[in-house]
């Protein structure tokens, strides 16, 4: 039976994951070195090393934790509910993540950037699946007249890149807009835009 983790090695392992968070998202997995993460961390090498054995056994933790995170909000879209509703709310819950995580959005960001050389057959697993899934709900919605005629595939894209663009883009977002929280108005701008496009 495995002896379950001290409190100080709980704790040191959420300080590493923090830390490597901020490394790995602002110069990605290969602009990134261990030295990087123990300086952010504000431990030694070797204590790094005593609780992960690699970068890219960092990397694989943070992305695991990532991508549970990530799927949810598409899971928690109900298909007995009002379309154009779900759809809003889904993509509320998208542009929340944004604002909540942006570390996490960018992190996905470079790894999808660099080929998804460690999530693809996530992608092409369980993101996929959860996809067509929601593609033959959102059919069943259009041919039923519930929501205007769109291309599902399309659309997720959009909810996707109109949500995500406020945390992977924050730079060029806040050089923009300045002192102002694009959040603030961001919410109703998509509610906006999403409803004319569905409202039948």
């Amino acid at each position: 039976m495995k002896k379950p983790k001290t409190r100080i090695q709980l704790r040191n392992e959420a300080i590493i994951l923090g830390a490597s968070l901020d490394v790995f998202s602002q110069f990605g997995f290969r602009g990134s070195t261990l030295d990087q993460i123990s300086e952010a961390a504000g431990l030694s090498k070797a204590n790094l090393l005593y609780y992960f054995p690699s970068k890219e056994a960092i990397h694989a933790a943070l992305l695991a934790q990532l991508l549970e995170t990530w799927i949810d909000p598409l899971k928690r879209l109900d298909p007995t509910g009002d379309p154009v509703e779900e759809l809003l709310a889904y993509a509320h819950r998208k542009l929340d993540m944004s604002k909540r995580f942006p570390r996490e959005s960018r992190l996905f960001a470079n790894e999808i950037l660099q080929g998804a050389p460690h999530i693809n057959n996530v992608l092409q697993g369980e993101l996929r699946d959860l996809t067509d899934q929601t593609h033959q709900v959102i059919t069943k919605w259009v041919e039923a007249g519930a929501i205007r005629p769109v291309d599902p595939y399309h659309l997720i894209f959009t909810i996707w890149a109109l949500t995500q663009h406020y945390a992977d883009f924050a730079v060029q977002v806040r050089a923009i807009m300045g002192d102002q929280d694009p959040f603030e108005s961001a919410g109703d701008y998509l509610e906006t835009l999403l409803r004319r496009l569905l409202t039948p």
